[in-house]
């Protein structure tokens, strides 16, 4: 793989790969991606931002995928799936610990998202705020899939770099934004070959997606959170129907929330200025950390 800025830490008995970026001496803001997704798919332009507006920026590839560990294809006695979404949520709490961080602000898109809000709900104290981006409650018959972003999700990827990469910004055109497909069409490709590159795991995928379908519906615990929450989604999000955001923020008291109409299960360029606005926004209400 090629080299690049990182390092592992140790944690929940896995390594993550991780970059610290921004400013060193800023308060610590994680960023947690979603399925099958490397830490590359936060936008460098979305990490500067944050950085000059004077945060610690971390970022991370979950288990099972890019640089961090992967799990051996063990199934539990009984069946079941090899690990679930509360053990990504302690994997990240781990990366924390390692880095000596007591409370951070956790932002997580699509799966991450699911993974921050159980940060949130698990373990409450290292949560300063919290931000769902283009995620849902767990409860099925919100957030759901149209067919077609299930059958682009679940096809297999190539082996072979070129046609990979082919498949993959084909997820993306099914899954992302419609009104910005054609100006998104080259971050998405060279997304798709920074992906390959840096090492894909299509088993790790699938494990990742049975924990997603094994999780418990977070509903009744998202009712009980008490900290500043924003809750962004997507009109156009094929993957993670927009009743998964909307849920989500009727069911977390006081948070705020952002439809943009021209969003699908993705990050354009064009929304990036917003999108740190907001997390931006919501990190200030808990400013410096004050109740640490």
């Amino acid at each position: 793989m090629p080299e690049e800025p990182g390092a592992y830490a140790p944690t929940n008995g896995i390594r993550l790969w991780y970059r610290e970026e921004g400013d060193p001496g800023g308060e610590p803001l994680l960023l947690i991606m979603g399925l099958n997704s490397q830490l590359i798919l936060w936008p460098d332009e979305l990490v500067r931002e944050l950085g000059e507006r004077r945060y610690r920026v971390i970022r991370f590839d979950n288990r099972d995928c890019g640089r961090s560990d992967k799990i051996a294809a063990t199934v539990p006695p009984g069946g079941g799936p090899a690990y679930h979404l509360v053990d990504l949520a302690a994997d990240t709490v781990g990366l924390l610990d390692h880095l000596g961080i007591e409370r951070a602000h956790v932002v997580g898109a699509s799966m991450g998202g699911m993974v921050a809000q159980l940060i949130a709900i698990h373990h409450p104290e290292r949560a300063a705020t919290l931000t769902s981006i283009m995620s849902t409650t767990g409860n099925p018959l919100v957030g759901y899939p149209t067919p077609e972003a299930v059958a682009a999700v679940q096809e297999p990827t190539p082996t072979e770099r070129e046609a990979a990469i082919d498949h993959i910004t084909n997820v993306y055109t099914v899954i992302g934004s419609r009104t910005h497909a054609e100006a998104e069409h080259p971050r998405r490709r060279q997304f798709a070959a920074d992906s390959f590159d840096r090492g894909l795991h299509p088993r790790g995928a699938q494990r990742q997606f049975a924990a997603i379908l094994s999780a418990v519906d977070r509903t009744p615990r998202l009712r009980e959170l008490d900290l500043p929450t924003a809750v962004v989604h997507g009109a156009e999000d094929a993957l993670i129907d927009v009743s998964g955001g909307r849920t989500t923020h009727e069911l977390v008291s006081g948070s705020t929330y952002r439809e943009f109409p021209d969003m699908g299960h993705d990050l354009p360029a064009v929304l990036l200025p917003e999108l740190v606005d907001i997390i931006d926004a919501n990190a200030r209400t808990r400013s410096a950390l004050s109740t640490q």
